[in-house]
């Protein structure tokens, strides 16, 4: 079985990516107190929060064991797309495990290390908020849930060239390819006459 280059490449170029960021929104910017903000456009801010639960403030871990239990279970997700990954043969759907993956890692570590995940990405159009404040592992596991639904919806694999189609007929079985039947071995026909 090959290694899912795409997919593993992905995921920790990812990772490092998330990581990275959120390093320098709270060291770099010093955001790192709930009421801190940095203005970047009139639509776009970095904003701290400390997300205490998992997607859409669902699972909020107020304790400890929750916080663990939020580990284990966001864990178990990301093994079963590692383990989906390494199975997985077509490089665009890798990568969109990958992306799913390395979203998820970065989250886990910062649950594991901080307590919390670090969120800083504030998207606005005025009062209208479209997401709560979110990450780079966010943004990209949603991506890769997208392409991997679109794929799964609208992309048909074409058949490898050579192999017969799943609805074709078999015709002289242990003939070589290549290899012509004769009429004479293909058994009694009728003729049909006017």
């Amino acid at each position: 079985m090959k290694l899912p280059f795409a997919g593993l490449a992905t995921a920790t170029l990812l990772f490092l990516c998330d990581q990275a960021a959120k390093l320098g929104v709270t060291e770099g910017l010093k955001l790192d107190a709930m009421t801190d903000a940095h203005y970047v456009t009139a639509f776009f801010n970095l904003r701290f929060v400390a997300n205490h639960g998992v997607s859409l403030g669902l699972l909020h871990a107020d304790t400890d064991t929750m916080r663990w239990l939020l580990v284990a279970m966001t864990g178990a997700i990301a093994l079963g797309v590692l383990v989906w990954m390494w199975r997985e043969t077509n490089r665009v759907e890798q990568a969109a495990l990958g992306l799913v993956l390395g979203g998820a890692m970065g989250n886990i570590l910062d649950r594991m290390r901080l307590g919390y995940v670090v969120d800083f990405a504030d998207l606005h159009f005025g009062s209208w908020q479209p997401f709560l404040v979110f990450n780079i592992g966010d943004a990209a596991i949603s991506i890769g849930v997208v392409i991997l639904f679109a794929r799964a919806l609208l992309v048909r694999e074409k058949p490898v060239r050579g192999a017969p189609a799943a609805d074709a007929p078999a015709t002289g079985a242990g003939t070589p390819p290549g290899a012509t039947i004769s009429g004479a071995d293909q058994g009694p026909t009728e003729t049909l006459h006017a």
